[in-house]
């Protein structure tokens, strides 16, 4: 296969970022004077966002006169917290040394805002050939111009990458984008077969095996 660029979702896929928005979440709930949620129920939720995550703790829609206040709350908490526990996921760094060595390209294509993804990836001392967030854009995936952007800034073409993620919406991106699609399973979505990814890993290093 000639793959010169892998691209990778965020959340989920390249980095283990689910203890940070729990903790986010809880912190927020205990200043209300509210239990805290169980780890296990959030990190489902992690790849759909802090709203998503207000939606769950707080048992409200976005129609709730406090919704603003407590989104910009939790995204405040995790700012300051976005690399309490974050890491990348066992065998990603290796694989990134690897990609290095090949002279291939790397890059994250994520519905991340793009302040709290550089900082992210600032304290994780990542260095990407190319990053493209939720608001770089227009459009966010599901929508294919995320990954033909981070394409045309690498001067690759589609069919010379990958595109690994964890979520639904990293597939269908893929696929609309023709990129060839790696679903993870140790990601934080229910990886199903009705998704037509190409390719099926269950850790980092099997991405290996692929290119």
């Amino acid at each position: 296969m000639n793959i010169s660029t892998i691209l990778f979702d965020l959340d989920g896929t390249l980095v283990d970022t689910a203890p940070d928005l729990a903790y986010a979440l809880n912190a927020l709930l205990l200043e209300n004077g509210m239990s805290e949620k169980p780890y296990d129920q959030i990190k489902p939720l992690v790849s759909l966002g802090g709203k998503a995550l207000i939606k769950f703790g707080f048992d409200c829609d976005e129609s709730h006169p406090d919704f603003i206040d407590r989104h910009q709350r939790i995204l405040s908490i995790y700012t300051d917290n976005i690399a309490r526990n974050s890491k990348t996921f066992t065998g990603i760094d290796e694989l990134i040394a690897f990609v290095k060595d090949q002279k291939m390209f790397w890059g994250i294509v994520t519905n991340k805002p793009e302040n709290l993804t550089h900082l992210l990836l600032e304290k994780l001392r990542l260095k990407p050939d190319v990053v493209v967030c939720g608001d770089t854009l227009e459009h966010n995936k599901p929508h294919p111009a995320p990954l033909l952007y981070a394409c045309s800034q690498l001067a690759t073409t589609p069919q010379q990458c990958l595109f690994v993620g964890d979520d639904k919406n990293d597939i269908l991106a893929g696929q609309s984008a023709n990129i060839k699609t790696v679903a993870v399973s140790y990601g934080y979505g229910k990886i199903e077969p009705d998704w037509n990814y190409d390719y099926l890993i269950d850790k980092p290093s099997d991405l290996l095996k692929i290119i």
